[in-house]
């Protein structure tokens, strides 16, 4: 009998294990701009999210375990993307966060995260969020100043040195002002005009009437994301203005040209990712089958054209992904470990190489110039 009763017990122990083992899942927390001022960012961010995992889910997620995803909408507010984080950690219990869709909410969660040693990659591109490296944090968009660098370059190759500077005064546009600013005379620039404006201005009229009366201006650059740079050019073409207008990855979407308008952005260049042109693309182009690949399913999903923003969310899941199943282990601590590891992993953003002194893993040539020709994209080089 009592041989029996064990036997019995290790079958139904066994049997738990099995089932406990089959509905195992991998909590993969995620704090998001879906909706406010940064919802054209976000919107996409989320629903790329969402794609991917249900679409390894229907692979049969990784190695056999399914992944949960837990995303909460903070609205671009710091307070509400902190609080999230906490919420994710404490309370779901995830193994690894990501979002930050702005700066704020980015330089929010990142001190939460490191405190709980969970592993967050951010979604936004100022270079304060990984320099100076911090263990548990990562990003996927180039930085601002990578962005600065890249503008810059181009306007020496056309032999535009003199450049006037209008930026937001919200996180993204004031942190890549200043690194606009500081690496200026490394590419010869000269800076003869700085304005800003703020993010509930509706109208940058005045301040690009008193940059057009700088005598000797080559040059607009507008470091900014969401509505304002939209209206930045508009009120530039409105003004005729000649000088050759640049705008930053911030707003490197199909939204950014429908809100300012075909006409107006006509011959904008801006530094963004090979997402953008993946139809025109060369075959031997490594980034050319994981671009299309998302282009064509998201398209398929969310009936709305790829963004680069979502394109940051679609490498910083699959990295993930990639970092659980090396890793063979959902524990923070060896996801952590397995991103800082990942070496040539191509994504749409560009091909990332992580280390324990570089937390983006990417470097300029990642970036592409591009120009808006008849409401579209064109690579510039």
């Amino acid at each position: 009998m009592r041989t029996t009763l064990t036997s019995a017990a290790v079958v139904v122990t066994a049997a738990l294990a099995l089932t406990t083992a089959a509905h195992a899942e991998i909590k993969i927390g995620a704090t998001i701009s879906e909706t406010g001022p940064a919802s054209s960012l976000g919107d996409p961010e989320a629903k790329t999210l969402k794609m991917l995992v249900e679409e390894i889910n229907a692979k049969g997620g990784i190695k056999g375990e399914k992944i949960k995803l837990i995303m909460y909408d903070d609205s671009a507010d710091p307070n509400k993307a902190k609080s999230f984080a906490t919420r994710l950690i404490e309370d779901d219990q995830v193994s690894v966060i990501i979002g930050g869709t702005t700066t704020g909410t980015t330089m929010a969660v990142s001190p939460v995260a490191e405190e709980a040693k969970v592993p967050f990659i951010s979604l936004a591109g100022a270079i304060e969020i990984i320099d100076p490296v911090k263990p548990y944090t990562f990003k996927t968009p180039h930085t601002d100043r990578m962005a600065c660098e890249k503008i810059f370059e181009d306007m020496k190759k056309r032999g535009l040195t003199k450049v006037g500077i209008i930026s937001g005064t919200d996180g993204f546009g004031a942190s890549m002002r200043t690194q606009c600013l500081a690496v200026a005379e490394k590419w010869g620039m000269s800076i003869v005009a700085d304005e800003t404006y703020g993010p509930r201005d509706n109208d940058m009229t005045p301040q690009l009437t008193k940059m057009r009366g700088v005598a000797g201006i080559q040059a607009i650059l507008n470091p900014g994301f969401g509505g304002g740079p939209a209206i930045v050019t508009r009120n530039y073409a409105q003004l005729a203005m000649t000088q050759p207008l640049y705008q930053s990855h911030g707003v490197a979407s199909n939204a950014y040209i429908e809100l300012a308008g075909a006409k107006a952005a006509e011959g904008v260049r801006l530094p963004g990712t090979a997402l953008l042109i993946g139809d025109i693309l060369p075959a031997s182009d490594p980034q050319k089958a994981v671009v299309m690949a998302y282009k064509t399913a998201f398209e398929k999903t969310a009936n709305m054209p790829v963004s680069t923003f979502g394109g940051y969310a679609h490498d910083a899941i699959r990295i993930v992904f990639d970092a659980i199943s090396r890793a063979g282990s959902s524990k923070p601590q060896a996801i952590r470990d397995a991103i800082e590891s990942t070496k040539g992993f191509v994504g749409t953003t560009g091909t990332y190489s992580f280390s324990k002194t570089d937390h983006l893993g990417l470097d300029l040539s990642a970036f592409r110039i591009l120009e808006i020709k008849n409401g579209g994209w064109a690579s510039v080089q």
